[in-house]
């Protein structure tokens, strides 16, 4: 199989991109790279497969008025200039949110598109910008095929009890159901989990992946059984920006007594919460980190402790634990996170190592643990290129 494929993952305020051989399922990404901060201060970084740094002049000069509709035609076009003569093959993207119909990667047509449109208000943050690219390519090349990889998909194998709300039976029905979400990044580390578990990569594993967007899975079998994100995006974990699980009733308060509205409180809490709203100084976890003022650590801690108490809340739904995941940019990059969120779970027996741990060690588990504990950086990219290539073969 000549050629390429180019995967796009479009988040609030970046563009992750990659370009994999079609024909090479093992071989690593030929190129990687990231458009980060747009609308903010929009920077732009590439890799190639043997790890060099490339600044292209196409996209230098970027503003905070470049929107992802601006900056993905002339991502393209740069590719273009890097990849040479080698056909473009098939684009995959990563989308937020397939709903109840799309369970596998999807063809994108005129058809789909309306239908992934219609679930932009349950991922306000993502599915526009998602969206956006898959039309940026289209009126760039409309010849080339390009499919949809769903977040929401990899947790279709869950018990409908794990996907209920306690509401109205019709509404159920009507799809206001517990989707899950961070799927991509969930099959990728099912995928490696043997390399590194054996036998027991197929017994009760909680992954967590922690970043700006946070959230946690329990697999068995490597297969989803339960999640801590919903209907939307919202639910679960402390975040970058989000609040996690809330009462909704403070949701009542704050239109009913506040006076807020739908448009106000969806502000608060996508953009102004999380850690940015308990710190009142960053939604980043590092920025806390080595900040000395109290509202930081106090956001740090919040963090922590709901994810310790998520965590073991999981835990009945696949009927015991032997192993954890840390995974994503807080998941992979912060030791001491690991470390508090690890401590709040001696009671399980498990134990780490506090050296293997500070080092980033792939195992971070002491020797006598109960509890495998692993550190394994995730690769959404390589899930979107191998369903193109599996899309490619048919």
């Amino acid at each position: 199989m000549i050629g390429d494929i180019l995967t796009l993952n479009c988040g609030s305020s970046s563009v992750k991109f990659a370009v994999f051989d079609a024909g090479a399922p093992d071989a690593p990404a030929q190129i990687t790279g990231k458009i980060a901060g747009i609308g903010r201060a929009p920077t732009f970084q590439a890799r190639d497969a043997n790890g060099q740094l490339h600044t292209p002049d196409p996209l230098n000069a970027l503003t905070p008025t470049h929107t992802h509709e601006d900056l993905i035609p002339r991502l393209l076009e740069w590719l273009v200039q890097q990849r040479g003569a080698h056909p473009l093959r098939m684009v995959g993207h990563r989308v937020v949110h397939g709903g109840k119909t799309y369970t596998e990667p999807t063809r994108i047509t005129p058809e789909v598109m309306a239908a992934l449109d219609a679930l932009c208000p349950l991922a306000p943050l993502h599915q526009p910008h998602n969206l956006a690219a898959i039309r940026a390519v289209a009126a760039w090349q409309p010849d080339i095929p390009q499919i949809a990889c769903f977040d929401t998909a990899f947790h279709q194998t869950q018990d409908r009890i794990q996907t209920l709300f306690a509401l109205p039976r019709a509404l159920g029905d009507e799809g206001i159901v517990r989707y899950g979400f961070h799927g991509l990044s969930y099959a990728y580390i099912a995928s490696i989990l043997p390399r590194h578990l054996g036998m027991r990569a197929e017994g009760r594993v909680i992954a967590a992946h922690l970043g700006n967007g946070a959230s946690m899975c329990a697999m068995e079998g490597r297969k989803s059984k339960a999640t801590t994100m919903g209907f939307t995006a919202l639910d679960g974990l402390v975040m970058g920006r989000r609040c996690g699980t809330l009462d909704p009733g403070v949701i009542l308060y704050l239109m009913q007594s506040k006076g807020m509205s739908a448009a106000d409180v969806e502000t608060l809490l996508y953009r102004k919460s999380g850690l940015l709203g308990v710190s009142g100084i960053s939604n980043n976890m590092h920025d806390l980190e080595l900040s000395h003022a109290p509202e930081a650590r106090e956001a740090i801690n919040l963090f922590v402790s709901r994810a310790a108490r998520t965590l073991a809340g999981l835990i009945p739904t696949i009927g015991g634990l032997d192993a954890v995941v840390f995974t994503a940019g807080i998941g992979e990059n912060s030791a001491p996170v690991r470390a508090a969120i690890c401590a709040q779970l001696n009671w399980l027996g498990l134990h780490l190592d506090p050296d293997a741990n500070a080092r980033g060690d792939v195992k971070i588990s002491a020797p006598n643990s109960a509890i495998d504990v692993l550190v394994l950086p995730t690769d959404e990219e390589a899930v979107i290129a191998n369903a193109c290539r599996a899309e490619l073969a048919i």
